[in-house]
């Protein structure tokens, strides 16, 4: 029995790897243009057409955010900066759900995971659920606890770097040793996320039998319950299951394709993707910038945003016949052969020592100037590292019992 035990462990780590092993250059290709974006772009110009809640500002917060970091713990501080430099907490929102369902990186991830009718669906989707956000917010605005959040935010932010010529930096050496820097920046903020969410995956795809799935989303009740209730129910309760895996944005799209093998709905799944801003880190963090009473309903609003939008999709997917239908299998997207992601892993890593020597080059000119080179903030939170080394030692322990022990039979 021990050795079986050890088999199906081993054989949960090996397929965590290949989580990564799938989409390390999707990352590294998406992080590369998220870096050229944040370093070319003058946020500080954008600022200052996100004061009015109407659907402009919206519109341009929707493509900030999509032009920004897909780190969650960063959309929240960028959102909270934007707050302190004059931006309606409508556009904040708005702008909080486009770095975190509208990256390019995200999307990539989900087109290797999931496919291409689940990417038109989370484009398509993060749109509608920026709408039904800010409408929601407009007809249930709290100004007094969000004029509270707003002086909180002015006198706590760090701030925003100023304008500039972005033509002059594309063209400077300076500019794309910031590329560098900020690609090697967004790593460290969200490696330890991503270590966790695709750790978490291959064990539940391994270790966690279908039968749970069908009796947490109902889906064994096909043919039973109408359809439609059991989307309602898959809606209402994703949110929670990606809250109970404290995953953020890109650690969560290998345990969603995880939920979508074991059969569980389009509007579950498209809800538990959407739902990276409700784990309770990010809650927290929220309480942390402006209080608790702004926290909470930040999170009611997204809850309300989600299912509201996951159900949107459903409705409008199946009538147009386009819903997907199965899922990619597990055990074909973690196989370790020569083929096109090996190459694009080769790649990736060249590319990666590119940039790490540009963020070498940006450190030696910043100190050579008198500068100190501040890196983004992991927040130091030292259960968290407890929690990674942990998951780090699950892993490096799991593969060697694979090693030992072999396939699971």
């Amino acid at each position: 029995m021990s050795t079986s035990i050890w088999a199906w462990y081993g054989e949960a780590a090996k397929m965590a790897v290949g989580f990564f092993w799938k989409s390390g250059w999707a990352f590294v290709l998406g992080y590369t243009i998220s870096a050229m974006i944040q370093s070319f772009v003058p946020k500080a110009r954008l600022t200052k057409y996100m004061g009015d809640p109407d659907a402009k500002s919206v519109g341009l917060s929707t493509i900030f955010g999509a032009a920004s970091s897909s780190c969650s713990f960063a959309a929240l501080a960028a959102a909270r900066s934007l707050m302190a430099k004059g931006a309606h907490f409508i556009t904040a929102v708005a702008f909080m759900f486009a770095s975190t369902n509208l990256v390019i990186e995200l999307g990539i991830l989900i087109l290797i995971f999931l496919g291409p009718q689940y990417l038109a669906a989370e484009i398509v989707g993060g749109l509608v659920l920026i709408a039904i956000s800010s409408l929601l917010i407009r007809w249930t605005y709290p100004s007094d606890w969000i004029e509270a959040a707003r002086e909180k935010a002015e006198q706590e932010a760090p701030e925003m770097e100023d304008d500039f010529d972005w033509k002059e930096r594309i063209r400077s050496r300076m500019g794309w040793h910031m590329v560098g820097k900020s690609f090697v920046d967004e790593w460290k903020m969200v490696w330890e996320e991503i270590l966790i969410g695709f750790t978490v995956a291959g064990f539940v795809a391994v270790l966690v039998p279908q039968a749970f799935w069908e009796a947490l989303f109902l889906t064994n009740f096909q043919g039973q319950l109408p359809a439609w209730l059991i989307a309602v129910e898959n809606a209402l309760v994703a949110p929670f299951v990606a809250a109970a895996t404290f995953i953020g944005s890109m650690g969560n799209i290998p345990l969603a394709t995880v939920l979508a093998s074991n059969g569980v709905l389009f509007a579950g799944i498209m809800g538990f993707i959407y739902s990276d801003l409700m784990v309770p880190p990010l809650v927290a963090a929220n309480a942390k910038y402006y209080g608790w009473r702004v926290a909470l309903y930040i999170a009611g609003i997204m809850y309300v945003s989600i299912v509201a939008t996951a159900l949107i999709l459903d409705g409008a997917f199946t009538l147009l016949g386009i819903v997907p239908e199965g899922a990619r299998q597990i055990t074909e997207l973690t196989q370790f052969k020569i083929d096109y992601t090996f190459w694009m892993n080769v790649v990736a890593v060249a590319v990666v020592g590119g940039h790490i020597y540009l963020r070498r080059q940006h450190r030696r000119m910043h100190e050579a100037s008198g500068g100190h080179d501040h890196n983004h903030g992991d927040d130091g939170v030292s259960v968290k590292r407890v929690v990674v080394y942990l998951f780090i030692a699950i892993l490096l322990s799991g593969l060697v019992a694979f090693a030992v022990t072999g396939p699971a039979a």
